[in-house]
Formats: structure tokens, sequence, C-alpha cells
């Protein structure tokens, strides 16, 4: 028997944790751009379930491929060899820059082995983060991620220094004969959709190498043409030691990875690092389907051009609260001179969702499938707010 969202909420209060704070609906079915609440209600989704529904919610092609693969193999863990592991590592390879691949199923764990890499290569135990970043709330990626509300709970972490995001003279004034690795965000989304400038990720590269430390990339958001690229780090034309991605990797099904070059990986040995679930034969059948995707309906030169058109329309608005819009392609932020709480409610009651983070920055990651009506809609609700 379907639940309605008052039976919905009290269930939740009653057996769920409380570790998150939930917008007033329950999200029943989507379809592309577009999701459908428990009392029918339709939103445009400006969200994609924090950048993860790249290819659109619920895309055909992911849907009939989990359904084949779900009637022959779900799951054997990694004491066997599996076919889909295969193949996509090769994808990922092609479309990444790396050599070698580790599955994972989040965010946070590939930002875990990561950092675990690093220091198994390196022999050294410390690391390098920049202010505001976001790596995730596990204990060696909660090290890393800046917040202080996020990390006090929890200390004593491992060790880790903050520097300010797109100031190479800080990181290498950091640098210290205990470093292991940098890790960062190519464009920090979490902390309000920040873009370094042109030469940073250059200037650090040069950095990483003249000093003997691990670059580590974390793609998790920027990646599989959310940024109008594969991956954020071609806007600049380095390539990291390690990078981490997950969220739109597997179009919607949990799925993550940690990439290294050649001489990096060959440090993790057997037994050095496991995920029971990582890899399964269901979770690559869908990213392999959801790379087809990106590739057939180009969708990372789509991403490029529907991310310009958003913004152009943005700069239309006649809001004297708006003090700066920018992104790469449909990753974009709107910073603004109040908190946005108030605005993400309105826009939800006016059929759009939306996402505030670092407070005051509107961030828009809709699906790349996003058509430019819609995009019309968003605006037109925003500039009626």
């Amino acid at each position: 028997m379907a639940l309605n969202y008052d039976e919905i909420v009290r269930k939740y209060e009653k057996y769920i944790f409380q570790t998150y704070t939930r917008q007033p609906i329950a999200i029943k079915s989507a379809k592309g751009a577009l999701v459908t609440d428990v009392d029918g209600k339709e939103y445009i989704d400006c969200v994609a379930g924090i950048a993860v529904n790249n290819v659109g919610h619920c895309h055909p092609a992911i849907v009939e491929e989990i359904k084949r693969q779900a009637e022959q193999l779900i799951h054997v863990s990694n004491l066997y060899y599996i076919e889909n592991q295969a193949l996509l590592a090769e994808e990922l390879a092609g479309i990444s820059g790396m050599d070698r691949v580790f599955y994972c199923n989040s965010g946070a764990e590939a930002v875990e082995g990561a950092l675990k890499l690093a220091r198994k290569a390196s022999g050294k135990k410390e690391f390098i983060a920049t202010e505001h970043a976001f790596h995730g709330r596990t204990r060696g990626a909660l090290s890393v991620t800046h917040k202080e509300k996020y990390r006090k709970p929890f200390e004593p972490l491992a060790p880790a220094v903050f520097v300010p995001y797109n100031d190479t003279e800080a990181i290498r004034s950091a640098i210290t004969e205990n470093t292991a690795g940098l890790i960062l965000e190519p464009i920090q989304g979490e902390g309000g959709v920040i873009i370094p400038s042109d030469d940073y990720l250059k200037e650090v590269r040069e950095i990483c190498d003249d000093k003997d430390v691990l670059l580590i990339l974390d793609e998790v958001q920027t990646g599989f043409g959310r940024t109008g690229k594969w991956f954020a780090r071609e806007h600049s034309g380095i390539i990291p030691d390690i990078m981490t991605t997950a969220k739109a990797m597997g179009g919607g099904f949990p799925m993550g990875a940690m990439l290294a070059h050649e001489d990096v990986a060959a440090n993790f040995v057997r037994g050095d690092h496991a995920s029971t679930f990582g890899g399964s034969a269901l979770a690559c059948a869908a990213a392999l389907a959801n790379i087809d995707v990106i590739k057939k309906e180009k969708l990372v030169k789509r991403s490029h051009d529907m991310g310009n058109y958003l913004v152009q329309k943005l700069h239309e608005l006649n809001k004297d609260y708006i003090l700066e819009i920018r992104g790469k392609g449909l990753m974009v932020g709107m910073e603004l001179s109040i908190k946005c709480e108030d605005i993400v409610a309105d826009a939800r009651e006016k059929g759009v969702l939306l996402n505030c983070t670092s407070e005051s920055v509107l961030r828009f990651v809709p699906p790349l499938t996003i058509t430019k009506q819609q995009l019309d809609t968003v605006v037109s609700v925003l500039n009626g707010i």
C-alpha cells in the first residue's frame, strides 16, 4: 500500500537516523529532468541527485541494461574475474587518461582509497587540502574536509594542513618532508562552485612534481561531462597522480572509483585494499550503459552549450542580491548577498528544485539532458521570486 506524505515523514522520524535536513516533499518517480512527488506535483530538477543523474532520471538505456544484467548476474565478489569490470576499466582508462582502476561504491570510499594509496606510495603520512574543500564524511575523507562543523566532533583525525584555494604559493609553503600528497577539487562544489584561475592546476602540478608530492584530484562531483569535459582536469590539460570519481558514474546506480597512474598504482599489492561490493557486475553494467549514453547523445558538448545558455539567462535576472554567477558546463553557482534557503523554498513551491550550498550560493547541477525550455522556466521562476 502506498504511503502518503505524512505517513512517510512519521516513519522517518521514528526509524531513520536524523542526519539530513530534508526538504518537505517525498519524491515518487522521475524521468529526464522532471521528478514527481507522492501528491502528483511535478518539478524541474536542478539538483539531479547532487550531480548524479547526468544522463537524466531513469534513462531507458540504463534501465534496460540494469534489468538485463540483474537477470544474469548481480554480485559474486572480487574473488573472481567479472567481464563487466574489465570492459569498464578499459573505458575509464580511455576517458580519464589514467592507467588503473579500483572500484568502490561512493565518493568518500574513493577518497579513502586515494589517501591510503598516497601514503603507501610516498612513505609519508600528512596531506595538504584546501579551505572550503569537501571530500566526504568518513574518517580519512573528513580529515581533508575543511568545514569545522563536520570535523570538530570527530577529532582527532589524520594530520592535514589547509591552505587557501587558488593560492599556489600557499601550497608551496605548506609542503614539508612529511607531505604525502595534495588533494583538491578542480572546481569546488560544496564550497560554492568555486572555479580557480586558468593556470592554477598547471602550477599545482608543477609544484607537486618539483617537491615530489602526489597530486590527488577529487572529480567526484565534476566527472562524466558535468563541466563540459569528461573530467574537469581537462580544462587545464594536466593529469593527476591519483583521481577519485563517483556520483554520475553509474547513471544513478551507486558506483565509485579511484584511478591512478601505473607507477603509483603498483604500490597497492594483494590485500592492501578491498571492497566487497566494489565493481559488482550490476554496477559496472550501469556504468558502461551510462558512458555509452553520454557518448551517443553527445552530452559532454551539450553540458558545455547548455551551461553557457543557463549562465546567459541567469545574467538577465534583475535582482540586486546577486553578487556573482560562475560555472563550467552545467555546474553553475549563483552567489547571493543573502542566505538562499528561502529562495530554494519559494522555487520548490513553484515547481523547481534547487540546492543551496555554502549558505548563500544557489547551485545548479541539472541533468545534462535538460532542455532550453526547462531552463527558461527555471529562470522565469527565479525572476518571480
